[in-house]
């Protein structure tokens, strides 16, 4: 059990059976009375993002989670198999789990996954990836006073906005966290 002052950014607990992780916290002390800790937390099952307030001296139950690096192999349907590094364990996680994840995910690509007792909670990407195109709009350049753009599609389904010099059967590095295009590789 940890205090609730102890709370801080990216800390994980369980509260009432749900497991959380502290998105944002703050502590307010009025001038009368006990302290209000309040804090913004992701329920790391359901993906929800709360806020829960706490008095000071209230407990929460800590836990601990393991981080194991693994390898993309393959689809499957609605299954996507991985691999981990160190033991050559082969979890495979189903689509739904892993949500807009799924338009960055290649073969052979080495992502971080969260677990607590052998339950998958998360999953991390690099921050960039790359992806070769698959189709591409025709676009020609006109008088165009600034940076022209057109919509292309990845190997992977992603539909991103690129500058018009890039080419069906192109690479492009893509930001994880925007869906932006980065660069051509």
């Amino acid at each position: 059990m940890i205090d609730v002052n102890e709370l801080r950014n990216g800390v994980t607990f369980m509260l009432e059976g749900d497991l959380y992780k502290v998105l944002d916290y703050s502590h307010h002390k009025p001038g009368r009375g006990k302290a209000t800790i309040r804090t913004k937390v992701r329920n790391l099952r359901s993906g929800a993002v709360l806020e829960k307030s706490f008095n000071s001296g209230d407990r929460v139950q800590d836990i601990r989670l393991d981080h194991h690096i693994v390898q993309f192999l393959y689809q499957d349907g609605e299954l996507f198999h991985f691999m981990d590094t160190e033991t050559y364990e082969q979890p495979a996680l189903n689509a739904s789990m892993l949500g807009e994840t799924i338009n960055y995910l290649t073969e052979g690509l080495e992502v971080k996954l969260t677990f607590y007792q052998d339950e998958t909670l998360d999953i991390e990407l690099p921050t960039a990836v790359d992806l070769k195109i698959e189709e591409s709009e025709l676009a020609i350049k006109g008088d165009t006073a600034t940076g022209a753009n057109k919509t292309v599609t990845t190997q992977t389904g992603l539909k991103v906005q690129v500058p018009l010099f890039v080419e069906a059967g192109d690479t492009i590095r893509v930001d994880t966290r925007t869906g932006n295009y980065l660069t051509r590789v």
